[in-house]
């Protein structure tokens, strides 16, 4: 599988209000988040995707009042260990 380039038109990249520096990482968190909202990427995937580590992964999803994806069978198997 090959990486996936997203382009993002000169006039778009300006309105982000972002420094230049900061727009790609901005960018890959965002779309991690709503991936991981819509249950398309587990929370490790979408920690990876984001480009950050766990401990910061962790209280993204919470900053955006996004539900953890964590069912009772996820509870009775932590509990298990």
């Amino acid at each position: 599988m090959s990486d996936v380039t997203i382009m993002v038109p000169h006039d778009k990249r300006q309105a982000l209000r972002l420094p230049p520096d900061a727009i790609q990482a901005a960018l890959q968190q965002e779309l991690a988040l709503a991936l991981y909202q819509r249950g398309i990427l587990s929370s490790g995937k979408a920690c990876a995707l984001a480009g950050v580590k766990r401990w910061e992964w962790e209280l993204l999803p919470g900053a955006r009042k996004i539900p953890r994806h964590y069912a009772d069978e996820d509870l009775d198997q932590d509990n298990r260990l």
